[in-house]
């Protein structure tokens, strides 16, 4: 951590630059205040990608960033503030601390807030910052969080941990296990210590191997930032026996979409199809990604358009949780016919449909914008169709 970067001339270039062209900076080759250009330049790239992802810690003057790569591997704060609504208590621990975002939003919860980072130089940065933004309850340990963990003669309210993938998985589907720390072998210390944990994951873990690999599951969070699923939460309790309730959640700027339910619960539900009526429905990337394709069909009383079509139908309009489109037309599938009648200009969604949307654009020659949505998908039938529809909502 260069304390040089904070010098109230080397905060003013950043302040100047962020909207320049960095490698117009390097060309220049100037250090400031005997700051490197190399290292300003690093700060430049690094906050820049906090003005929307982490916009307390942008707007607070004296932040030191990391690289831009802990920024993105970070919580955004979003997420990091629905995290901590979810829990409290007088003490937390997080053993995985790395740039403190999530701690920040811990220390509005508990009065008391541990973060445990094992990369030294972030650590350091973390509590620089924290003391920026007047967040006195967190205290700072530069190491490693299990072993800090295991020599604590505290108990904690709530244990906290964010592990990340090994790199030689990148790309598989992955398992607790590849990640580091590996939690499920860490399970007997975490509640040796603690009577509730809260683990963060990748969107990309699947749910039924979560479930496979962790104990005492007492809910699961799939949390979605404008229809981009961003994390799963996993909340343990130490006595928890019984099937966790599944949240799916969609945060779209003051609006919460949220749709809770069991494994059980989905399985049981009984949907009935249809063919498209007046309004059409795509659920957002969390209840896609959690998996509940008949029972939210079954509690909002629509029809789905088909087994594997995840898209649903109704004559009068319901509160959804995602997309709500008005179906002004609906067309065979077929490619000459459609040559001659689909628009140059639209945007184009495919559901349990053979052809990709980059195909579909070439064949088409669609080009992407405007206000028309085209739905290319299957009905009940097993013929595909198009549904050419208008934002409802």
């Amino acid at each position: 951590m260069n304390l040089e970067i904070l010098n109230t001339k080397v905060q003013e270039f950043i302040s100047l630059n962020l909207n320049s062209d960095i490698n117009t900076l390097l060309l220049k080759g100037n250090s400031v205040e005997g700051v490197p250009i190399t290292r300003i330049v690093e700060q430049i790239e690094a906050k820049r990608k906090c003005k929307t992802k982490l916009p307390t810690w942008f707007n607070t003057e004296g932040i030191y960033y990391p690289n831009k790569l802990n920024i993105e591997q970070t919580s955004s704060e979003i997420t990091a503030q629905y995290k901590s609504n979810l829990i409290s208590g007088e003490r937390i621990i997080d053993l995985t601390g790395g740039f403190g975002v999530d701690c920040y939003f811990f220390s509005k919860q508990f009065f008391e807030v541990i973060h445990t980072e094992i990369n030294t130089t972030l650590s350091h940065i973390a509590k620089h910052n924290a003391e920026k933004q007047d967040a006195t309850s967190i205290r700072f340990e530069a190491q490693d969080g299990i072993t800090y963990l295991k020599n604590s003669k505290y108990q904690f309210d709530w244990i906290y941990i964010d592990p990340s993938r090994r790199h030689d998985v990148k790309g598989k589907v992955f398992f607790l296990k590849d990640c580091i720390p590996d939690v499920p072998s860490q399970l007997d210390i975490l509640f040796s210590k603690s009577e509730n944990i809260l683990i963060k994951t990748s969107p990309l873990l699947d749910i039924t191997v979560g479930l496979k690999e962790l104990t005492n599951v007492a809910a699961i969070h799939i949390v979605a930032v404008k229809n981009e699923v961003k994390e799963l939460l996993w909340l343990l309790k130490k006595d928890h026996k019984v099937q966790p309730e599944i949240t799916a959640v969609n945060l779209v700027d003051s609006k919460l979409e949220t749709f809770t339910f069991t494994q059980t619960s989905e399985q049981k539900a009984k949907v009935t199809f249809n063919e498209p009526l007046q309004y059409l429905y795509e659920p957002n990337a969390a209840i896609l990604k959690s998996g509940a394709f008949k029972l939210i069909a079954q509690e909002l009383h629509i029809y789905k358009l088909a087994l594997n079509t995840h898209l649903y139908t109704s004559e009068a309009m319901v509160d959804f949780p995602g997309r709500v489109f008005t179906i002004n037309e609906i067309l065979p599938y077929h490619k000459k016919q459609l040559k001659k009648v689909l628009p140059k200009k639209a945007n184009v969604t495919t559901r349990n449909f053979p052809e990709t949307v980059k195909s579909i654009r070439n064949l088409f020659k669609i080009r992407d914008g405007g206000d028309c949505y085209l739905f290319f998908t299957t009905n009940n039938f097993d013929k595909k169709i198009v549904l050419v529809c208008s934002k409802a909502l």
